[in-house]
C-alpha cells in the first residue's frame, strides 16, 4: 500500500499576521523531514503560547531557519512529481503555504488537500483515539512539523488497517 504524503506546518501563532516557522513532510515511503523557516523582517507576529507548544524560539529561527525561497524550492522539488500532499489542518496550512510561496515569488508545483477526503467514516471515528495511542506507544513529540506529519501518516495507516481487519472479520460471519 502506498501511503499518502502528509504535510504539517508549525506557525508563529494563529490568526492575522501569523506565518510558517517549520514545515514537515512524511513521504510515501514513510521517511520524514522538516525545515525551519527564517522569518522575513516584516513577519513580526509572535505568540508566546505557540512557542510553548512547539518549543521553537524566534532567535532560533533567525539562526537556523532556511530562507523562504529555499524552502519553497525544496517543497516543489519534493512534491511536484506526486502533485499532492495532505494536511489535517488544511485551512491554516494552506494559508501559511500560500504566504510562503507568495513571498518566495513562486507558485507551488503541487496542491494541498484536506486529509479528511481520504478517510472513511470508520477512520474518522477512530482517529483521535488511535492518534493518542500512537503518541504514547512511540513517544512522539507533538507540535514539531516532521514528527506531526509522520504521526498523521501512522494514524492514517493504523486506522485503515484496523478498518480492513474489521471488514474482513465482518465478512467472514
Amino acid at each position: 500500500m502506498t501511503l499518502p504524503t502528509l504535510l504539517d506546518i508549525e506557525a508563529s501563532g494563529f490568526g492575522r499576521g501569523s506565518y510558517p516557522i517549520e514545515i514537515g513532510l512524511a513521504r510515501a515511503d514513510g521517511s520524514c523531514c522538516a525545515f525551519l523557516v527564517q522569518p522575513l523582517d516584516e513577519w513580526t507576529h509572535w505568540d508566546p503560547k505557540a512557542e510553548l507548544l512547539h518549543g521553537i524560539s524566534r532567535a532560533r529561527l533567525q539562526r537556523e531557519g532556511l530562507p523562504i525561497a529555499q524552502v519553497a524550492r525544496w517543497l516543489n522539488d519534493e512534491l511536484s512529481e506526486i502533485g499532492v500532499a495532505y494536511s489535517d489542518s488544511w485551512g491554516y496550512d494552506n494559508t501559511w503555504l500560500s504566504l510562503l510561496f507568495h513571498h518566495a515569488g513562486m507558485l507551488p508545483a503541487f496542491r494541498l488537500e484536506a486529509l479528511r477526503i481520504l478517510l472513511s467514516e470508520r477512520q474518522l471515528g477512530a482517529w483521535h483515539r488511535t492518534r493518542e495511542a500512537l503518541v504514547k506507544e512511540l513517544g512522539i513529540r507533538r507540535h514539531r512539523a516532521g514528527e506531526d506529519a509522520r504521526l498523521l501518516q501512522l494514524t492514517y495507516l493504523r486506522t485503515r488497517e484496523d478498518g480492513e481487519s474489521a471488514d474482513t472479520s465482518t465478512s467472514r460471519r
